[in-house]
């Protein structure tokens, strides 16, 4: 079956705005675990500019689906996780000029750094994922540091989809969805868990969750974004429905 990981960052964004004590992340992650999410994604920033420490924390505590703990791979980052212990950690590049993340970790140009950073999660019991571009060099490389979990960037197949008029038959779409249909399949091959995420919506989510072997989605900004005409718990429920109903229906030939 496949799983929903929310992404409550920007439910943090909105309280920060005001640097007040609402909305509560905790409390979306509840909303979120009652509409069906199977997991709780977070990405703690060096800048902090929306989920704070304490929240981390909260949501460990609180939490009772498995909480994925978005991070630079930094020693700072990496004693908070091993602090913490989510259930999953994930590597991203972070930038301090960026909106959200941009593009994919690039694991083949730090590989002795980052099977460090993953070898030191591993051993605090965290499962270990990274968020990279649908390239088979890095696919490689992920094998070869160690992580358990590769998470493959879907941004560029949502921006063509958008681009594109929202045709799913489009032929620049179909190219890009294909080039996550063959990371997928790599990531499989080597022994790794296949999941996908970023700028999936309501509206571009279904080719991907049909795609053999995927296992989890992890959304957020377009979930939080239905949330506020539908309220978190339907929201969620809404996506998961179409994530379910897509992966039940095999792709064509």
């Amino acid at each position: 079956m496949i799983e929903l990981g929310v992404n409550i960052d920007h439910i943090a964004t909105v309280r920060q705005a005001r640097r007040t004590y609402e909305p509560d992340p905790v409390w979306g992650a509840v909303e979120a675990h009652l509409g069906g999410a199977d997991g709780i994604t977070v990405h703690l920033r060096e800048d902090r500019r929306h989920i704070q420490d304490a929240d981390v924390r909260r949501l460990k505590e609180t939490t009772q689906i498995k909480l994925n703990l978005e991070m630079a791979a930094t020693d700072e980052m990496v004693g908070i996780a091993c602090a913490t212990r989510p259930e999953m950690a994930m590597l991203v590049p972070e930038g301090r000029h960026e909106v959200t993340t941009e593009g994919g970790l690039d694991i083949v140009g730090q590989e002795a750094r980052l099977k460090d950073v993953i070898a030191r999660l591993r051993d605090a019991g965290i499962t270990t994922s990274v968020f990279i571009d649908a390239e088979i060099p890095q696919i490689e490389a992920a094998a070869r540091i160690g992580a358990s979990v590769c998470e493959i960037h879907t941004g560029p197949y949502a921006h063509a989809f958008y681009e594109k008029g929202r045709d799913a038959e489009a032929p620049a779409v179909l190219a890009e969805l294909q080039k996550i249909r063959a990371a997928g399949r790599a990531i499989r091959q080597l022994g790794m868990r296949f999941n996908a995420g970023h700028a999936l919506n309501y509206y571009n989510v279904q080719p991907v969750a049909r795609l053999d072997g995927i296992r989890e989605l992890h959304i957020g900004h377009a979930i939080v974004s239905r949330a506020v005409f539908v309220g978190l718990r339907e929201a969620v429920r809404e996506m998961k429905a179409l994530m379910v109903a897509a992966a039940e229906r095999p792709e064509a030939e």
